[in-house]
């Protein structure tokens, strides 16, 4: 793709309506210091000692975030938090991001869904995580509210990403009859770009691309990822879509309905962190097929945006339209030759 490409897209994406549905987590960041360490009198046990806390939107706030640095023109939030002090926090987060949250479901029914990832100041490395997560199926009433201001959404926006993390079946918002649901919306609004990202359920949407990481493709199918076309073609096969499929340092493939593509991740130098990395490259698929990118330049400046948000440790990264210009231009020739 030639710069002057990317540079149009990007421009264009200013112009979009984005609506991002599903599961908003809290991300906590706890920075703890070793030097500090106590020992706990009641219990002997050590007392990690927390110097600073970063809270940012997670899960699909992540997404959100990254449409945001994208410069995407309006953004809505759709989900469902709980009514308490983590929600709080959840909703002070999108809104600073300049993202609207009036159409999420604010419940005493649901907690407010947290990951806290602890990190050793000494070495930057993620400690064990505390998850809180709703472990109890979705209330009716609750989904049927959530149904009704998708339909509403989806009227205003040019496209919607979808962001199914809960992993035990209807305990999260994009419950099954969710998925069917938004089948059927797909068809309805054939003009609208759908794209879902699943931790679990990626084999049971219909008439969306999806966008699966090679292992989650592989579990979901049983077969292995060496076997990249037979992956593509069959998810193509059952989600009736275009599959992006995320291949980690390979980069991100493609399988447009009649042809499969493969492009190779940009050259990254130092250590990297990969969290968010999957849901930057949702962002930037989305919110570039609503700008008017065809599929494969979806998939190549998906693959500039992983480059970016890869190299922040210690955050959920994100990439802004200079920061992806500046990694385009430093690797001009592998991006002008993609493919």
């Amino acid at each position: 793709m030639k710069l002057q490409r990317l540079e149009e897209i990007l421009r264009k994406i200013a112009d979009t309506c984005l609506l991002v549905a599903g599961d908003f987590f809290l991300d906590q960041y706890w920075l703890v210091d070793p030097s500090l360490e106590e020992i706990s009198l009641e219990t002997g046990l050590a007392a990690y000692q927390i110097a600073e806390v970063r809270l940012n939107p997670g899960a699909a706030g992540t997404v959100a975030n990254n449409l945001s640095a994208l410069q995407v023109g309006q953004i809505e939030a759709l989900g469902i938090v709980g009514k308490d002090g983590n929600g709080v926090e959840l909703l002070k987060g999108l809104q600073h991001r300049n993202i609207h949250t009036e159409n999420l479901i604010v419940t005493a029914q649901r907690r407010t869904p947290v990951y806290t990832k602890p990190l050793s100041m000494d070495t930057g490395e993620e400690m064990e995580r505390f998850d809180i997560k709703n472990r109890t199926k979705l209330p009716e009433e609750l989904e049927d509210e959530f149904l009704r201001r998708l339909e509403a959404g989806l009227a205003r926006a040019d496209g919607i990403a979808i962001l199914d993390q809960v992993q035990e079946e209807d305990c999260g918002v994009i419950t099954n009859r969710v998925r069917r649901e938004l089948g059927k919306m797909a068809q309805r609004y054939p003009e609208k770009i759908f794209l879902a990202d699943s931790r679990a359920q990626i084999m049971n949407f219909r008439n969306v691309i999806i966008k699966p990481n090679e292992n989650e493709a592989s579990e979901a199918l049983s077969i292995p990822t060496s076997d990249k076309k037979r992956l593509l073609k069959s998810l193509a096969a059952i989600s009736l879509s275009p599959v992006f499929m995320t291949c980690g340092s390979r980069g991100i493939s493609l399988f447009d309905g009649e042809k499969t593509h493969h492009f190779p991740a940009l050259p990254v130098a130092g250590p990297i962190d990969i969290v968010g990395a999957g849901d930057s490259v949702s962002a930037a698929i989305v919110s570039s097929r609503c700008a008017g990118a065809n599929l494969e330049e979806a998939a190549q400046l998906a693959n500039l945006v992983a480059s970016v948000t890869i190299q922040k440790l210690g955050t959920t990264g994100t990439a802004s339209p200079t920061e992806i210009m500046e990694t385009a231009a430093a690797n001009r020739e592998l991006v002008e030759n993609w493919g």
